[in-house]
């Protein structure tokens, strides 16, 4: 949320006037935390009080960022320069104004250039592209989804897993992390620890019994500690509040009959903790988008988040059928939806299909959704894990033709991977708690090496320095076959078993070359002549064409 606060701009010339010296100093992009502390109490400091700050720059530029509670009397706001030489002038507000401790607060900074090694910080925050087709960074650099599904790391995973996943899931080359913010069954039992079989750590106290009013601060501390280790290995954490669908283990999940109230609260709290950092936000998962307090934190974070960074829904499958589970009273209550809840809202950054997890590979969803009204980036978000039912599905380069035809027909976000055991975060290959249909024999390390992600991974590789930014689907410049293109500048296609392409209006003195998709290495490459080209052999192949100097 921008606004011009002219008391600010006031102050701000009053301070330069007199040539005040600002001593912090705080790199572009990175995050800088301001901490208060309270001079009254109350009973339920998460509950009873609002907190928020303005920060106001020598241009009058203003943005406001929420504050949130850390635990005692303290509160804490969070704040990314978007500039790079310019001091900020900040001024804390609360609705209990008459606490000293948190009203009026105010401070300056310098911004200063970031000079670090984090590409993710060097290129700012995350934002939807100018055509709405996929994500961005503020500095305008192309970023296209690589997503892996570990659920359950928030309140099963431990520091040390956590630096052991990224360093892997960096090295294959995602750089996207979907995470359940808690565990949402509200009748899942076991012990309060991590890394514990049959163990989760509880975010709040009372969710078993419907509500998320009492949190345990302890477990956002230490969830704070797993965000950082992803963002320093390259990934973006995606944050879903309260999940809407299976949730952890089938358990009733609470985010279908929440209060919304405390949703849009929860997912305010989410924003003022981690928004300044990189981020994706996943208001609603597994489900038909329609669920308490959905529509509401979309409001909240176009109101509130000074950023903008994407906000999306992900579906549960039953898109354009009533599933079986689904059939009752009511059965369109959670089906039907094709996928486009909320598509007119300008809340509404993206949206996720999901095909389920028998081993299908089901294009038609992403087909229909690209071509929907107004333009929302699209991803199938739920593939089938890679080893859903007891080993049996989605196994190897199943996962590979999976993401590259997802991406074709129209997927132009990304792509997002997953594996049974893995999104879970199983601790030992036989711990119970789940059906065949979910899982298979392997803890979450065994889960972490199965071939499928490898595949998945080379695709970020090979994507990772092309300016896909606003790429299109064109498969009618290829007589049909599958093509994204930006044209005059970058040309995608996949061939599943090689054979002929051609492309139509095709400029000559553009680089092509023939990349294998199961290894990431290049077999041909040369300057485009003419628009016809043959892949190697009948093997998947993927064709890059582009300008000389395009990355």
């Amino acid at each position: 949320m921008k606004n011009r606060s002219a008391i600010i701009v006031l102050v701000l010339l009053g301070i330069f006037s007199y040539g005040q010296e600002v001593h912090e100093k705080v790199s572009q992009w990175t995050t800088m935390e301001i901490s208060l502390t309270a001079a009254l109490d109350y009973p339920n400091p998460y509950t009873d009080v609002e907190v928020w700050a303005t920060f106001t720059n020598q241009k009058g530029d203003s943005l406001i960022r929420p504050a949130f509670w850390d635990g005692n009397n303290t509160w804490k706001i969070r704040f990314a320069p978007t500039d790079d030489n310019q001091i900020w002038a900040w001024r804390s507000y609360a609705s209990e104004k008459e606490d000293s401790g948190l009203h009026g607060q105010t401070g300056l900074f310098k911004s200063i250039p970031y000079s670090g090694n984090n590409d993710l910080l060097r290129e700012g925050l995350m934002k939807i592209s100018p055509s709405h087709r996929n994500v961005m960074h503020h500095s305008g650099k192309s970023f296209l989804m690589v997503a892996d599904t570990p659920w359950a790391i928030p309140f099963r995973a431990t520091k040390q897993q956590v630096t052991a996943y990224a360093q892997d899931r960096q090295q294959k080359g995602f750089n996207t992390a979907l995470m359940m913010t808690l565990q949402p069954d509200m009748n899942a039992d076991g012990p309060n620890e991590r890394n514990t079989v049959m163990g989760f750590k509880r975010a709040f106290k009372d969710l078993s019994e419907g509500h998320i009013n009492t949190m345990d601060i302890t477990y956002f501390q230490y969830f704070d500690s797993l965000i950082q280790i992803l963002i320093d290995h390259g990934i973006v954490p995606v944050y879903q509040p309260v999940f809407h669908g299976f949730g952890w283990k089938g358990l009733q999940v609470l985010g279908t009959n929440i209060d919304p109230q405390e949703y849009v609260r929860y997912s305010k709290y989410l924003l003022a903790r981690y928004g300044s950092m990189p981020a994706l936000w996943l208001i609603a998962g597994d489900h038909n988008g329609k669920d308490p307090g959905v529509k509401e934190s979309g409001e909240m974070f176009q109101k509130w988040d000074c950023y903008q960074q994407p906000v999306g829904i992900h579906y549960n499958p039953c898109d354009d059928y009533v599933a079986t589970w689904a059939k009752g009273d009511d059965p369109r209550k959670h089906c039907m939806h094709y996928n486009k809840t909320y598509q007119d809202e300008a809340w509404l950054d993206f949206q996720w299909a999901q095909t389920g997890h028998e081993g299908e590979h089901l294009y038609h969803k992403v087909d229909r959704m690209y071509e929907n009204q107004p333009t929302k980036a699209v991803a199938n978000g739920e593939p089938t894990y890679e080893g859903m039912g007891n080993g049996q599905h989605g196994l190897g380069w199943w996962q590979g033709e999976e993401a590259w035809m997802q991406l074709m027909h129209g997927g132009t976000m990304g792509v997002v991977y997953g594996a049974a055991c893995l999104w879970q975060w199983k601790i030992t290959p036989d711990e119970k708690g789940w059906d065949a249909w979910t899982d298979q024999p392997l803890s979450w390390e065994g889960a972490l090496q199965l071939e499928g992600a490898t595949y998945v991974g080379i695709l970020g590789q090979l994507t990772k320095n092309l300016n896909i930014k606003d790429i299109q689907k064109r498969w009618d410049l290829a007589e049909g076959k599958p093509l994204l293109a930006k044209e005059g500048e970058l040309y995608i296609s996949y061939l599943g078993n090689g054979g002929e392409l051609t492309i139509k209006d095709l400029p000559e003195n553009l680089d092509y070359s023939w990349i294998n998709p199961k290894n990431g290495l290049l077999k041909q490459m040369g300057k485009v002549t003419h628009g016809n080209f043959k892949a190697p052999d009948n093997n998947p192949w993927v064709l890059v064409i582009k300008k000389p100097s395009l990355r």
